[in-house]
């Protein structure tokens, strides 16, 4: 098995050719919509733990979703969607398209020496979200037809659970994990046989709390570390 971490909103900057797109938008670029703060220094801390590849963005997903398909109706922002055709194109050529293409080519380079890819891709979310409260601190995020995914979830909550007691920790909430997504456009491309991809979305307000979110990283290291010898689930 091999592990391999995304992280698609890293970053809120913006291209210099639309900076006048976004003059008016700081507050906006700021906030969760712009990114997920506080998902790639985590990514990083996690890549340096186990020394696995790490791809992302630093790109305000504003400019283009790199979590979404590219027919997605929510690829392109308010700001972005009414460029005109041709700039729309040369965004998704020039960001999308790179950023999957890294990620598949590194997977079928893995599955070619018959290697098992286990990819988590790391997200943060809003506390509240249209006056609703997202009542966890962590999501864990899988397809339940894929059944390995589902137990590598568990153990990974197990995990973080044996150090954290009292933590919220929701299976596919608060978004469904077979949702349109970096992780779902990858196993329309590989089998459960051979890929397993999980999302892990962090809670930004608990991710304030940097005694927790160092013990929760080292419980998801030590998870990630014994599920090397996984054969037999």
């Amino acid at each position: 098995m091999k592990l391999v971490l995304t992280c698609e909103h890293g970053g809120n900057k913006i291209p210099p050719d639309l900076r006048d797109e976004f003059k008016n938008s700081k507050r906006l670029l700021e906030s969760h919509r712009g990114w997920d703060p506080g998902a790639l220094a985590f990514a990083k801390a996690l890549q340096k733990n186990l020394r696995v590849p790490l791809f992302f963005s630093e790109t305000s997903r504003l400019v283009v979703d790199l979590n979404r398909s590219s027919h997605h109706p929510r690829v392109f922002s308010e700001m972005t969607k009414v460029l005109d055709a041709a700039k729309k194109m040369e965004l998704l050529e020039k960001y999308h398209r790179p950023f999957r293409s890294e990620v598949e080519k590194h997977l079928v380079k893995l599955l070619s020496r018959k290697l098992f890819a286990l990819h988590f891709s790391i997200h943060s979310f809003t506390p509240e979200l249209n006056g609703e409260v997202r009542n966890c601190e962590i999501g864990l995020l899988y397809d339940p037809k894929r059944p390995i995914e589902k137990k590598i979830a568990l153990l990974l909550r197990k995990s973080i659970l044996t150090k954290l007691p009292d933590l919220r920790i929701r299976l596919n909430y608060p978004y469904k994990g077979y949702a349109d997504g970096h992780t779902t456009a990858l196993r329309k491309k590989f089998g459960s046989s051979e890929y397993a991809g999980i999302e892990i979305e962090f809670n930004q307000a608990w991710m304030t709390r940097r005694k927790e979110t160092k013990i929760c990283l080292r419980a998801i290291t030590e998870a990630l570390l014994k599920l090397d010898h996984f054969a037999h689930l």
